[in-house]
This record gives C-alpha cells, structure tokens and sequence, in this order.
C-alpha cells in the first residue's frame, strides 16, 4: 500500500522561506558589517573586533566570520518565522526594522556584554552605534526577503496578492 503525504502550502514554504531567509541574512548582515567596520565608538576600536571577542579574539577577520553566521542564522528565523508576512516591500520592511530592534535587544544589550563581562542593557555610544547598524541589518534583510519572494513570484499566507 502506498500512502502520499500531503503538506499545506503554508508549510511546504518553509523551506524556500528558510533558503531566502539565510540569503536575506548575508545581504542585511554584509550591510551591517560594514557599519561595525567602519564605526568606531569606543577607543578606536571596530565594532566588528568586538564581535570577535566573542572568541577570545580582536581579530576583524573572526568578527565578520562570527558576524555573518550569526547574520545567516538570523536571516533563516526572519524567513521562517516572519516570512509569510513579509513578500511585499512595506511589510518586509517594517517587520526588518522591528525585527533587527529585537536582536539588538536581545543581542548587543544582553547577551554579547553578558559574555564579555560588561554591563546588561547599558546605553552607551557602542550600543547607540549598534542600534544604527542593527536598524541597518533589518531593513536590508526585509527589503532583500520580499525582493527574493517576490521574483520568485511565490505568495503564501496573508501576503498574497
């Protein structure tokens, strides 16, 4: 006996919504990078080597490797969580923005000084800057995610047109 598995099309998208996501993610994280690259608020120091404490080091090179995998991982969430939402320009947006505010919350004010041994939810001039540079990864994640959704001409959910 052969049994066909039927899947919605809400969660058949997952997985293309995942894929576009981690693409969405490179092009937001690439944008962001290069705002921790270029920002310096504290001593002279790039925002990017500061990621790389996170292994122990000061390396730029190890901060963008850390930055762009935890970009990517960000970028496959955004797909799979906030996808269906987000196949239009306005919503991707909106959604990127709010979005990338979440991880700078949850990231940069928390669990990054948290690990460096500097103080929670402290407002300074390097989480000023990352605001700026997280505001930067969200919008071009959104913007980037409804650009892919919609050359591939694929609607699920609420945004379909």
């Amino acid at each position: 006996m052969v049994t066909t598995a039927q899947a919605s099309p809400k969660a058949a998208a997952i997985p293309a919504f995942a894929v576009w996501g981690a693409v969405a993610g490179l092009a937001g994280g690439i944008g962001m990078g290069i705002w921790m690259s270029v920002s310096r608020p504290m001593m002279d120091t790039a925002m990017i080597t500061m990621v790389a404490g996170l292994l122990g080091s000061t390396n730029a090179f190890a901060g963008w490797l850390v930055h762009l995998a935890i970009a990517t991982f960000a970028g496959i969430a955004f797909g799979v969580v906030l996808g269906q939402f987000a196949q239009r320009i306005a919503p991707a947006v909106v959604l990127g923005l709010a979005y990338g505010a979440v991880w700078w919350t949850v990231g940069a004010l928390w669990i990054m000084p948290a690990n460096m041994g500097m103080p929670v939810f402290a407002w300074n001039d390097v989480t000023a800057s990352s605001l700026g540079a997280h505001l930067v990864f969200g919008l071009l994640a959104g913007a980037t995610f409804a650009c892919i959704a919609q050359a591939a001409g694929r609607h699920v959910g609420p945004a379909r047109q």
